[in-house]
């Protein structure tokens, strides 16, 4: 079984951080990129960044740059989005998924890229 778990999402205050985590099971994040996408309702889903597979190099889209950070434990073969001062904006079903095509991460890749999806995990942000 191969499978990519998400964990960390929850409902906080505007201003308030999270840390989402995904683990992966069934293969090695060493040899992918890991991308972290969000939908929200009404919306499509779009990238919120990623990671290169050495972890040496990342990427995100304007509006979570300065407040967002991805990073990576090999050792762990976890992969991570912090998510510092939320918006309400940020409010989405967050996915994780990795990519054995494109082990760089330099920007957004197609989704159709990637192999391996999480099961996504909520984030709300409300007063």
């Amino acid at each position: 079984q191969v499978k990519f778990v998400e964990s960390g999402g929850g409902s906080v205050q505007p201003g308030d951080s999270l840390r989402l985590s995904c683990a992966a099971d069934g293969f090695f994040l060493q040899y992918y990129s890991t991308g972290w996408f969000r939908q929200a309702p009404g919306k499509e889903r779009e990238s919120v960044g990623c990671i290169s597979s050495s972890g040496g190099s990342t990427y995100y889209t304007d509006s979570v740059k300065g407040r967002f950070t991805i990073s990576s434990d090999n050792a762990k073969n976890t992969v991570y989005l912090q998510m510092n001062s939320l918006r309400p904006e940020d409010t989405a079903v967050y996915y994780c998924a990795a990519n054995l095509i494109a082990r760089s991460c330099t920007g957004p890749r197609p989704t159709h890229e990637y192999d391996y999806w999480g099961q996504g995990t909520q984030v709300t942000v409300s007063s």
